[in-house]
C-alpha cells in the first residue's frame, strides 16, 4: 500500500489505492478545497489521478506557478467550449497557455467580432459558474481520430494522426465538450473564476503562411481579481508607453509601408540614436576596445563557409549580380571582424584583441512579426568580437559582464538578471568543442558571482551564451545583451595566431552585445521612461521662452551660449503666451524650460522650471550650465531637481 512522502519530509501510509485529492483531504479540508492539480515524484497529474504505489507528493494549487499556469489551459479549453457552443460550426484547433495567458484558434466563416467577444466570455462565465466535473479519459490514436472526425473536428484529427502510434491520447470532457490535451487541468470548471478575453487576432495553421488563416482569439486568466486588475492596468500603461505612439507625438521616428521593417529617422530621434553611440564609444574606448567597420554586403561563399548559410540562411537577404555572383547583406558582423584580425599575423602577446562595430545588420522577419522598432529587418548592433586564448576566456568574461552591468546601471537599470543558454539542436562544431565551450562559460560566470537560470537549447548555433534582461519601470523583462563563447567559427574562416611556442593556433572569439540592438534599446528606453528620457539624452535639454518680444535678444544670446558648451539648447520666441509655450514643451517632454521676461532680462536671470512641474526659482545662466553639467555628467542621479 502507497507511502506518501510530502514536501516537509513527512510521511504518510494509506491502506489502499487513493486519489490525489483524497490525499489532499487527508491533509486538511481547505488543502483540498484549493488542490488544483498534484506532482507525483516530480510530475504534475489530476486531482483524480489513483495513487497506488510510494511516491514523493505535492499538492498544487493557484498560489504555485504550475498552479496558475494549469489555471490558464483550461481556461482556454473552457473558451474553446463556450466557443462551440455559441458557434457549432467553428473548427477548434490549439490552444496553449502562453506569458500571462492563453490563446486558442479556430476556424470559422466570417471574422469573430468584439460582440461576439463580449458574448463568448458571457458564456465562459456561465460554464464556470455551473461547476462542471473536468474528466480525462484515454483513447488509441486511431479511434481519437476517428473520434473528431465524427465531430467535424477535422483540425484535432489531423493533429492526432501526426501523433506517435505508440502513444496514448488523453482527451478532457466537461458537460457536453471534448478536447485533445495531455493535461493536467483543474478538478472543475468553478475553479475558472478570473478572467478575460483580449483581442481577436489571424494565425495561419500551424504557423505556415501556406496554410489557411485561422482566427486567435487572446485571453488571459488569473488567481484572484486584484491579479487581473493589476494586470490590465499594466496593459493601460504600457499603450501609454508604446514607443510608436511617444515617436509620433515627440516627431522623433517613422516607419512606412514602402520599406517594410525599417527606420525613417527624424532630427530629434537621431540625436538621441547618436547620444546612445557617443556614449557606447566612449565606453568602450576606456575598455580598451578598437572599432572597426566591414562591408554590409559580402559573397554569399563566405556564410556559406561560417556555417550562417546554412543555420541561419532563411533569415538573410540574398542578391546576384549580372554576373551571376551571389552576395549576403550581412545578418551579423562576425564574419566581417575575422576578416579584419586574419589580415597580418598576430601573436599571443597581442591578445586579447577587441573590436567593436556599430554595424548595421539586415535580417528578414516575416511582416507578422515586425512591431515597431521592437522587430525590425534592419537595425544596429553595438557589436563586439574579442579575440583571445582559451585561458583567457575567465579574466575577460568576469571584465565583459563589469562593462555590461555598469552601463546597464547608467541607464536607470539596477536589477539585471542572466539567462544562460546552453547547445540548440541547430549547431555546428563537435560535442567536444561544445563541451568545452560550455564549461568555459560556466566556470567564467561564477568566478564573476554571477547567478543565472537556465535557458536550455537557446545558444547561438556556435556556441553558448548568456543573456542580460532588464526590467522595466512597469514590470516588463527585456533581454538585451549577450555574451557567447566560439570555438567554432574562428576556425571555420581561417583565423590563427602564433603562440609562445611558434605553432599556429586558432583563437578563441567572445561575442559580446550590450544594448544588442540600438533601435530595440531606443524603444525600451522610451517606454522605460515614458518619453521623458535623462536630460543627458534628450534631443532638447532645455528651451528658453520668452513672455514679449521686447526678451528676444536675451534669449537668443542664452540659447547660444548654452549650446556653445555643448548643451542641447532651443529658444521659442513665438508670439504666444508664455503658459502655452511651457504647455508645449512640457508636452514634447522638454527637461527645462528657461523664461524669460522683463525682470529676468533686467537681473541678468533666468526663472527655470521643470518639466514635471516644478518651479526651480530664478538662478543665473552660469548657475544653471553648472547645475546641467553636473545632472549630464551623473547621468541623472542628481538632477537641478535634488
Amino acid at each position: 500500500m502507497p507511502v506518501i512522502t510530502l514536501p516537509d519530509g513527512s510521511q504518510r501510509s494509506f491502506g489502499q489505492p487513493l486519489t490525489i485529492d483524497e490525499i489532499a483531504g487527508s491533509i486538511g479540508a481547505g488543502l483540498r478545497k484549493a488542490a488544483l492539480a498534484g506532482r507525483v515524484d516530480g510530475k504534475l497529474v489530476d486531482t483524480s489521478f489513483v495513487l497506488d504505489h510510494d511516491a514523493k507528493v505535492s499538492i498544487v494549487t493557484q498560489k504555485d506557478p504550475e498552479g496558475l499556469e494549469i489555471l490558464r489551459h483550461s481556461t482556454a479549453h473552457l473558451l474553446a467550449q463556450a466557443v462551440k457552443q455559441l458557434y457549432p460550426e467553428a473548427q477548434v484547433t490549439i490552444g496553449p497557455v502562453i506569458e500571462d495567458g492563453f490563446y486558442y484558434d479556430f476556424a470559422y466563416s466570417r471574422p469573430f467580432t468584439p460582440e461576439d467577444l463580449a458574448a463568448i466570455e458571457q458564456r465562459m462565465g456561465a460554464l464556470a459558474q455551473a461547476d462542471e466535473k473536468v474528466t480525462r479519459r484515454v483513447m488509441d490514436r486511431d479511434d481519437a481520430v476517428a473520434f473528431f472526425k465524427g465531430l467535424g473536428e477535422h483540425y484535432k484529427a489531423e493533429i492526432i494522426a501526426g501523433i506517435p502510434g505508440n502513444e496514448a491520447i488523453s482527451l478532457y470532457g466537461q458537460g457536453d465538450w471534448v478536447d485533445l490535451c495531455r493535461g493536467p487541468h483543474v478538478p472543475s470548471t468553478g475553479k475558472l473564476k478570473v478572467f478575460k478575453l483580449m483581442k481577436v487576432a489571424g494565425a495561419y495553421w500551424r504557423g505556415d503562411s501556406r496554410n489557411e488563416m485561422l482566427q486567435r482569439i487572446y485571453g488571459t486568466a488569473w488567481a484572484d481579481k486584484k491579479d487581473l486588475d493589476a494586470y490590465l492596468h499594466r496593459l493601460e500603461e504600457a499603450e501609454k508607453r508604446d514607443h510608436r505612439r511617444i515617436g509620433r507625438e515627440l516627431d522623433l521616428f517613422h516607419m512606412q509601408e514602402e520599406a517594410p521593417g525599417a527606420v525613417f529617422w527624424h532630427p530629434k530621434g537621431w540625436t538621441i540614436f547618436q547620444a546612445l553611440i557617443a556614449y557606447m564609444r566612449e565606453k568602450q574606448r576606456a575598455a580598451g576596445y578598437e572599432e572597426v567597420n566591414a562591408p554590409e554586403i559580402m559573397d554569399a561563399e563566405l556564410w556559406r563557409q561560417s556555417g550562417h548559410l546554412e543555420k541561419f540562411g532563411e533569415n538573410m537577404f540574398l542578391t546576384q549580380t549580372p554576373d551571376e555572383r551571389v552576395y549576403a547583406i550581412k545578418p551579423m558582423n562576425c564574419p566581417g571582424h575575422i576578416q579584419i584580425f586574419k589580415q597580418g599575423i598576430r601573436s599571443h602577446r597581442d591578445l586579447p584583441i577587441r573590436f567593436a562595430e556599430f554595424g548595421k545588420v539586415h535580417r528578414y522577419e516575416p511582416s507578422g512579426a515586425l512591431h515597431g522598432l521592437m522587430r525590425v529587418r534592419g537595425f544596429t548592433q553595438d557589436d563586439a568580437h574579442i579575440f583571445i586564448t582559451e585561458e583567457q576566456i575567465t579574466a575577460e568574461t568576469v571584465r565583459g559582464i563589469e562593462l555590461l552591468i555598469s552601463i546597464y546601471r547608467d541607464f536607470g537599470f539596477d536589477d539585471v538578471r542572466v539567462k544562460y543558454s546552453d547547445r540548440p539542436e541547430k549547431r555546428v562544431g563537435s560535442d567536444e568543442i561544445w563541451d568545452r565551450a560550455e564549461q568555459a562559460l560556466i566556470a567564467a560566470t561564477k568566478a564573476a558571482g554571477i547567478e543565472y537560470t537556465l535557458n536550455p537549447g537557446e545558444g547561438a548555433f556556435y556556441g553558448p551564451k548568456l543573456e542580460f534582461v532588464l526590467q522595466d519601470a512597469i514590470g516588463r523583462d527585456w533581454q538585451c545583451g549577450t555574451w557567447q563563447v566560439d570555438l567554432n567559427l574562428p576556425g571555420r574562416l581561417g583565423a590563427h595566431y602564433i603562440d609562445g611556442e611558434s605553432a599556429r593556433r586558432t583563437p578563441v572569439m567572445l561575442h559580446r552585445a550590450i544594448f544588442g540592438s540600438l533601435e530595440r534599446f531606443f524603444a525600451i528606453l522610451l517606454e522605460h521612461h515614458a518619453g521623458r528620457l535623462p536630460t543627458w539624452l534628450a534631443p532638447v535639454q532645455a528651451v528658453v521662452c520668452t513672455i514679449t518680444d521686447r526678451q528676444d535678444e536675451y534669449a537668443r544670446k542664452v540659447a547660444d551660449s548654452l549650446n556653445n558648451q555643448g548643451f542641447r539648447v532651443e529658444s521659442d520666441l513665438r508670439n504666444e503666451k508664455v503658459g502655452f509655450k511651457i504647455r508645449a514643451h512640457t508636452l514634447q517632454r522638454v527637461p527645462y524650460l528657461l523664461v524669460a521676461g522683463d525682470k529676468e532680462v533686467a537681473a541678468n536671470l533666468l526663472s527655470v522650471r521643470s518639466r514635471s512641474g516644478k518651479d526651480l526659482g530664478t538662478m543665473s545662466l552660469e548657475t544653471f550650465a553648472k547645475g546641467l553639467r553636473g545632472e549630464l555628467e551623473s547621468r541623472g542621479r542628481r538632477t537641478l531637481e535634488d
